[in-house]
């Protein structure tokens, strides 16, 4: 168990995990640009073509209804904070990873500061939706947080012994 715990091996975790919140930040950004064009008739349009055949079968589907409740719900406001809050999110957290992954130490503490307020924003939304997808990618960045700071503490050694 002490070779997985190897400096070697936290190293290459840390990057497989920035590679990973990379992709994510990615898809976010992405779907923020898409969130601008998603109206509440596109969604109600989308729900009710794909669950046609439902509908026919079981006018009172719960699902269905639930979806159709939901995107009428789904005001103009909702719309752009969604889109504003993908973009923004995804787009600052690839500017962190990139930073990470050039191994530029004012990103590690930064990137602490960011990771921890995303933590705490996500823990303030599980309070009211209790979304385990939500609970799960809290602990995963918490993870990364503590690889962060270990990166972080093992560079700012490397650099310290090399201007000495």
């Amino acid at each position: 168990m002490h070779k997985f715990f190897s400096e070697k091996n936290i190293h290459l975790i840390f990057d497989i995990s920035l590679l990973i919140k990379g992709f994510d930040a990615i898809l976010e950004t992405i779907a923020g640009a898409l969130a601008f064009f998603v109206t509440q008739k596109l969604l109600i349009d989308v729900i009710q073509t794909v669950a046609a055949g439902e509908i026919a079968e079981d006018p009172r589907d719960f699902v269905v209804h639930t979806l159709l409740q939901l995107a009428h719900q789904y005001s103009t406001g909702t719309q752009y904070f969604v889109a504003i809050y993908l973009v923004i999110h995804g787009a600052v957290k690839l500017w962190l990873v990139i930073g990470l992954l050039r191994k530029k130490l004012w990103y590690y503490p930064t990137a602490l500061v960011v990771f921890f307020l995303f933590i705490v924003y996500q823990l303030y939304q599980f309070s009211f939706n209790h979304s385990v997808w939500l609970l799960i990618l809290t602990v995963l960045d918490v993870i990364v947080i503590m690889l962060t700071i270990h990166e972080y503490r093992y560079l700012r050694s490397i650099t310290a012994k090399n201007t000495l």
